[in-house]
């Protein structure tokens, strides 16, 4: 049994995963962002007494080095060793996970990517990410970064229009998270047609045969299935499932899927892009994964 942890800006989210892998949910508190000391009494909270390890998914980046966190969204935790403090102050093991690792362990396991040797899990949300799944081992890489295929440049190369260059969250300019993601979109649709619009209005208006969504959303294709279709070369996976908000919409994974297809060295006659369902369950049950995962030998 293994005590797992859905953690995002806004709630903590609790369950029990056991062997079958269901998650039973425990509880749910809201994030204390600013504050580290009651961010980790949250957690201790939630977990409750006993000596089952947990496992977190978390929207961050742990350096499997040091397992200090890079998060954002929860400001008192960055720069902090998530794992090792809670092991000192709840003296259980601890593992902490990238949510989007999370999310391909949970994929590989009980998704899409069940009975797969190679999953590459994408998400397309708010913002981008992506982990390598290889018979049913997350690949970490040295630095924990494997699978982000957001953050390098992004490129127009069939559409050639000029792309809005600003800076993204990893601090780098013009990588690929920020244009891919939701608010990427809506940014390159004002920059090329003026227009301010949400992402469900841009996607709306594509798929009624709009000519300034249309041109949007050719670029959006070009620059996104051209970065995926990057790592399609390198990982050679088996499928991607996609998961994430903009993932919701199936015109527009399909049109991922078709553009990434024709793009990809390697003749697929069916597709290889699928949407799929992200939320705190695959969170929860890709923590506990983890935690499975790293005790073995």
């Amino acid at each position: 049994m293994v005590i797992a942890f859905d953690i995002g800006g806004s709630k903590i989210a609790a369950a029990r995963v056991g062997a079958d892998l269901a998650a039973v949910e425990i509880g749910r508190l809201p994030t204390p962002i600013h504050d580290y000391g009651a961010f980790c009494a949250a957690i201790g909270k939630l977990a409750g007494p006993g000596d089952e390890p947990i496992g977190i998914s978390i929207a961050g980046v742990v350096d499997p080095r040091d397992g200090r966190l890079t998060v954002a969204n929860i400001p008192c935790a960055d720069g902090r060793p998530l794992a090792a403090d809670l092991e000192a102050r709840l003296k259980r093991r601890v593992r902490v996970l990238n949510d989007a690792k999370a999310f391909a362990l949970a994929e590989a396991a009980v998704g899409l990517g069940k009975g797969h040797a190679a999953v590459f899990a994408a998400i397309i949300g708010t913002g981008i990410g992506g982990a390598f799944v290889l018979n049913g081992r997350l690949v970490m890489g040295s630095t924990g970064s494997a699978g982000e295929w957001g953050h390098g440049p992004a490129a127009a190369n069939r559409t050639g229009v000029s792309l809005p260059i600003v800076r993204c969250g990893c601090g780098r300019p013009g990588c690929v998270d920020t244009i891919g993601g939701a608010r990427g979109l809506e940014r390159l649709h004002k920059h090329l047609s003026g227009l301010e619009a949400d992402s469900p209005a841009i996607l709306a208006a594509w798929q009624a045969g709009e000519p300034a969504a249309v041109r949007t959303l050719d670029a959006y294709l070009d620059v996104v299935s051209g970065a995926l279709a990057n790592a399609v070369n390198i990982l050679d996976p088996d499928i991607v499932p996609i998961g994430g908000g903009l993932a919701r919409n199936p015109a527009l994974i399909a049109a991922i899927d078709a553009e990434v297809r024709a793009r990809a060295l390697g003749m697929r006659g069916s597709a290889l892009c699928v949407p799929t369902e992200t939320g705190p369950e695959k969170g929860l049950v890709g923590a506990a994964l983890h935690v499975m995962e790293t005790a073995q030998p």
